[in-house]
């Protein structure tokens, strides 16, 4: 094993973990899930086949990442997120389901408590504000906040608001080109 486990983790022996990652106390992560390297995985999170966490990837306290939801690279998931995985759920389905997926793109971030509907995109850098729902794709670099969730502005890279100008307080500068908020180099 090339990766913590709290002694009180359960984790499937096929589910695949990557080197460094942390699965810390009550997180039972399913057969068939896989998780990258380097990532955190918070007390209480369930992890279910099928579901895919890239690496770098901190997942904060009792979040659920079913089958179908793929997060990629370097992104942050607030405590308490919900993810769907059913837009039409019922106790006792006797006809087949239809599994949306979801993906959330590299370097996003979701604010704790947020609820992020299936058949979704989250771009790139997007930051979804806490307690927000997420019913639409949201663009990369947007910031949403609310339910539905809704448009208040830009994030820069680093995870701040970005002014009028397009500028951050961290020195980077952006630009619209096509509809999309490009760095400038």
């Amino acid at each position: 094993m090339n990766y913590f486990k709290h002694d009180q983790a359960l984790v499937h022996p096929k589910a695949q973990i990557g080197q460094d990652s942390r699965v810390w106390a009550f997180v039972n992560i399913l057969e068939g899930a896989v998780i990258g390297h380097h990532c955190n995985i918070g007390d209480g999170c369930f992890i279910e086949g099928g579901a895919v966490v890239g690496n770098y990837v901190t997942v904060k306290n009792g979040v659920e990442i079913f089958n179908g939801i793929t997060i990629e690279d370097d992104v942050f998931v607030g405590a308490h997120t919900s993810f769907i995985n059913d837009r039409y759920p019922r106790s006792h389905r006797l006809d087949a389901w239809t599994l949306q997926k979801t993906f959330v793109k590299r370097g996003a971030t979701i604010g704790a408590n947020a609820t992020i509907l299936c058949g979704v995109t989250i771009g790139e850098y997007a930051v979804v504000g806490a307690g927000a729902v997420v019913t639409k794709n949201i663009a990369p670099y947007i910031i949403v906040i609310g339910n539905p969730a809704r448009p208040i502005g830009y994030a820069c890279r680093c995870g701040r608001k970005l002014n009028d100008d397009l500028q951050c307080s961290c020195g980077l500068n952006y630009r619209i080109d096509q509809n999309h908020l490009i760095p400038k180099s």
